[in-house]
């Protein structure tokens, strides 16, 4: 099973300067993209070079994502170069249904058999940025490999001719939030463009939002875009010290069904909830 990320930081797979600091700038997993951030005559160099990236980023102890195309030449070349150990899951653009990744999830399976990789290793991130997806959201969660939905808010926006704003990625924020946790999966994204990294007080708010409505983590294209989401996702103090004080209460009750604390009803719900809290935050 694929690791719960709060942030995933994109870099053009041939970007070395980039990459050379990038176990360094405190993402959960990077993002080595062989789709957008690539010119058609660079995707062979880019593949070649996330070769080498898996590798090395995975023994700096760095989870390794790759964004591939979705083309189906193109994608079965993406697969061949990049299926390898250290490969953590492939970001899948344009994710429109459940077929699409099937076949993809197969391709990687027939992989992993062939080079000796522990089978069902590789997840797949669903990138939803289509109007398409969105009627398909369980079918594409309940694709076996799939660990998160991940919402591409300015493809989406492009595809509704308005701009990436609350306004537009508030309803397909929820609606990601909500089919992911169908299946306990991550839930990326956030209400404002991914390419807002200078007004952080903006994004912050955005993010802030996204967690308010569910959502685990974000997808980052900056540095400080990752320092944001890593804080807002992080368990809070009060939020950490409220979750002791549940669980001792509940522990008090010693097996009733609903106890009180500080004029709350505290019943298995809030409970469980404690304790993802804490299990966040590193508590067991």
């Amino acid at each position: 099973m694929t690791a719960a990320w709060r942030s995933l930081l994109f870099s053009p797979a041939t970007d070395e300067a980039r990459l050379a600091k990038a176990h360094t700038r405190g993402a959960d997993a990077l993002i080595l993209d062989l789709e957008d951030a690539l010119p058609a005559d660079a995707k062979v160099a880019g593949r070649a070079a996330a070769r080498v990236w898996i590798e090395r980023l995975a023994g700096l102890g760095q989870d390794v994502v790759v964004r591939i195309n979705t083309p189906w030449l193109m994608a079965v070349a993406d697969l061949d170069a990049v299926v390898r150990p250290g490969l953590k899951a492939l970001l899948v653009p344009k994710a429109e249904d459940a077929g699409q990744l099937s076949v993809i999830a197969a391709m990687v399976g027939e992989l992993e058999a062939e080079r000796g990789l522990p089978a069902g290793g590789i997840g797949l991130l669903a990138l939803i940025e289509t109007p398409a997806a969105f009627s398909r959201l369980a079918e594409i969660a309940a694709v076996e490999r799939v660990r998160g939905l991940a919402l591409g808010p300015e493809d989406l926006s492009l595809s509704l001719g308005a701009p990436p704003s609350p306004l537009t990625l508030d309803l397909p924020c929820r609606m990601i939030a909500l089919a992911a946790a169908t299946r306990g999966l991550m839930a990326l994204g956030a209400p404002i463009s991914i390419a807002e990294f200078r007004d952080l007080e903006a994004y912050r708010g955005a993010v802030e939002t996204a967690r308010g409505m569910g959502l685990s983590g974000n997808l980052c294209v900056h540095p400080h875009q990752v320092e944001v989401v890593n804080a807002v996702f992080a368990p809070q103090a009060a939020e950490v010290a409220d979750a002791r004080a549940v669980l001792a209460a509940w522990q008090a009750g010693e097996g009733k069904g609903v106890v009180a604390l500080e004029g709350r009803m505290i019943d298995l719900p809030v409970v469980e909830r404690a304790r993802r809290v804490l299990a966040r935050a590193g508590e067991t």
